[in-house]
């Protein structure tokens, strides 16, 4: 990459203290706790979110050994309902939706941006420690008798059942505050601090996702609030909202909640595409293919997304009509995902591709998303749907969405920019082989669960018929086999902070400002005033003082 015309002129050795940093100054406790950083604040939550991580993977891994055997294994049916919960509560709302945005994104954007900082950074920190009281909330709930609901909270059930639902909803409440401060804090960004020279179509494509994001945060999370409250009055004070036996409706909840969930799944999703625009253009030695077609399709999935949650509602009641039309949207915003991966596919065309850990990650994660992608419009088509709905099919198509994309994406971005947030490198080997794991695991685990569920077998049951156990079995050794893969990327990525600094500028060749500041980078982000020359990934920063 140090031969490419782009980056010859700029990444020359600098001789420089990179003892002094972000993390080294100012020192102490109290200043971490106190930070206006975003780098900083980007950190914490990043421990946050994998600890997070780790606590559901955990939960995660009893289900599976639960369901090794058609009968009771390691825990009672009430056990199980509780665990199920918690692992899908945990990983939306602590460690999905916050991850790429507030973690990475959080340290990223104002560097790729040339900004010293985001636009509000005491908002940024206020939103850090809703995020931590939110998460308190969720743990209390927890420890002092769990909920068995699911993560959707789905009524009458969840308005009538003993349990720590009313906290656990809480903690959902105080965590969407978290998520909105951060999506107003990145639009603001975005609109006044570029960088001189930096239009909207010279932005890196990663700040294109991230504006998506915010859109969605900002207007979809509202929506879940006002749910979660109306739940909490109904089972505080016998309100007639949602439980049809004092005059509610409980597909009320489902239109509400899902007008919410679902554009949260491209909070989810849609950071992860970002991250790939990054990573694969970087490894691929090219400009990015369909710089526009990609930027445009963030922004139509934005859209669009609020426009399909009746998707999840085709066996709740709703008219035939409605049915067709949620069934057509559902294909429609397939249409941009589509054309993401289409460039991304076209860039690595005849490309130079090297193919360390980040980009293993990113191919892990095209083919993995698109697996889970097709498998969304098999859902979308109404006379299939009407079959796989509540089965293991749908956990499969959700897992390789989230999981396979997400989460995948979220690796890809954490070995790219690990150099920079830490200024370490990683065990290369270490890490290849830990990519290696991961996938394989992944597909074991849950590429069996669409055979599962195209044979009948419905999701959350605690018990299940014996012709279902090879499959659950290997399933569940599948999960071992991921354990171990992420297992191996924790041991790896701790080591290296034990390293002295050895990470360059830009030890991937990368075309952002981010790669222009030192590794780890000072607590002003720039010893320069940056400035755009050039258009997006083929510019070079002038230096200024």
């Amino acid at each position: 990459m140090a031969n490419h015309p782009a980056t010859q002129a700029i990444h020359t050795p600098v001789k420089e203290d990179v003892s002094v940093n972000y993390i080294t100054s100012p020192k102490g406790l109290k200043s971490w706790l106190t930070t206006l950083d975003h780098k900083r604040i980007g950190i914490m939550y990043l421990w946050a979110v994998l600890g997070a991580f780790l606590l559901g993977g955990i939960f995660a891994l009893l289900i599976r050994i639960e369901l090794l055997t058609p009968k009771e294994t390691i825990m009672t049916a009430e056990t199980y309902n509780k665990v199920f919960t918690l692992h899908g509560v945990i990983m939306v709302f602590l460690f999905i939706i916050p991850s790429i945005p507030a973690a990475l994104g959080n340290f990223v954007l104002p560097l790729m941006l040339g900004a010293k900082d985001v636009a509000f950074p005491r908002l940024n920190l206020a939103s850090y420690y809703i995020y931590v009281v939110g998460a308190l909330f969720g743990v209390t709930a927890m420890v002092t008798g769990g909920v068995d609901t699911g993560w959707t909270f789905y009524t009458p059930y969840s308005t009538t059942t003993n349990g720590q639902v009313s906290m656990m909803v809480m903690a959902a409440f105080i965590l969407g505050f978290s998520s909105i401060f951060t999506g107003i804090n990145f639009i603001a960004t975005i609109h006044k601090l570029r960088a001189p020279g930096m239009g909207w179509f010279q932005m890196p494509l990663f700040v294109w996702g991230m504006y998506s994001t915010a859109i969605i945060q900002v207007l979809a999370t509202p929506v879940l609030g006002i749910t979660l409250v109306l739940l909490m009055l109904e089972r505080s004070f016998g309100i007639g909202i949602f439980d049809p036996a004092i005059g509610g409706d409980p597909v009320l909840f489902q239109h509400f909640f899902w007008f919410y969930s679902h554009p949260a799944v491209y909070i989810m999703i849609v950071p992860g595409m970002a991250i790939i625009s990054e990573v694969i253009p970087t490894f691929s030695k090219k400009t990015i293919f369909g710089y526009k077609a990609i930027a445009f399709s963030s922004v139509a999935i934005a859209l669009v997304g609020f426009l399909v949650w009746g998707h999840h509602l085709f066996v709740s009641g709703q008219s035939s009509l409605a049915s067709v039309i949620f069934s057509f949207l559902t294909f429609l915003v397939a249409i941009p995902s589509g054309v993401k991966v289409f460039n991304w596919l076209a860039t690595m065309y005849r490309g130079s591709i090297s193919l360390e850990a980040p980009m293993l990650y990113a191919i892990s994660f095209l083919l993995l998303f698109s697996i889970g992608g097709l498998t969304g419009i098999f859902l979308g088509a109404l006379s299939v749907d009407i079959h796989l709905t509540d089965t293991y099919f749908v956990v499969a198509h959700f897992h390789y969405v989230m999981m396979g994309g997400t989460v995948i994406a979220f690796l890809a971005g954490l070995h790219y920019w690990w150099p920079k947030m830490f200024g370490r490198m990683y065990n290369e080997k270490l890490a290849r082989i830990g990519c290696g794991l991961v996938f394989v695991g992944f597909n074991m685990t849950f590429f069996t669960q669409f055979i599962l569920g195209s044979r009948g077998m419905p999701r959350r049951y605690y018990n299940y018929l014996d012709q279902f156990q090879p499959l659950h079995a290997f399933s569940t050794v599948g999960s071992w086999v991921l354990g171990a893969g992420l297992f191996l990327t924790a041991g790896y990525l701790l080591a290296s902070l034990r390293k002295p600094y050895d990470a360059p500028r830009n030890p991937w060749g990368g075309r952002t400002f981010e790669w222009e500041t030192q590794s780890p980078p000072i607590t002003g982000n720039f010893d320069f005033d940056p400035v755009l020359l050039h258009g997006p990934y083929d510019y070079r920063p002038e230096r200024k003082g």
